[in-house]
């Protein structure tokens, strides 16, 4: 059983669809980063990187956290860890399948 619904699965694979959004979740793995930050160490403006962002958030990939006068962005571990686990699940279905039709093969005279 998936531990994320269809909806929330069909919305983080979109927002990861994207190179750039992949590229600042990355970036968000190492260090917890502001909108600023990011757009110094990427080919792209603030503006671009906020709207980036905001796709992320939505979809539950990061969250915010206040320091100071920033506002931080950092992965949601735990929903990066369903997502993970629903591949997998996924990916085990798909193995048993084709050990399956393989097996049926086989055995066909």
């Amino acid at each position: 059983m998936s531990r994320l619904s269809p909806v929330e699965l069909s919305e983080a694979f979109a927002a990861l669809g994207d190179p750039t959004r992949w590229t600042v979740l990355v970036r968000l793995s190492q260090e917890p980063r502001s909108a600023s930050a990011l757009a110094r160490d990427l080919p792209i403006s603030r503006q671009a990187i906020a709207k980036h962002l905001a796709v992320l958030r939505e979809s539950g990939l990061i969250a915010t956290e206040r320091r100071g006068r920033e506002i931080v962005y950092l992965p949601l571990g735990s929903r990066l860890s369903a997502l993970g686990d629903d591949l997998i699940r996924l990916g085990e279905t798909w193995d048993r399948r084709l050990a399956a039709i393989k097996r049926a093969a086989e055995s066909s005279p």
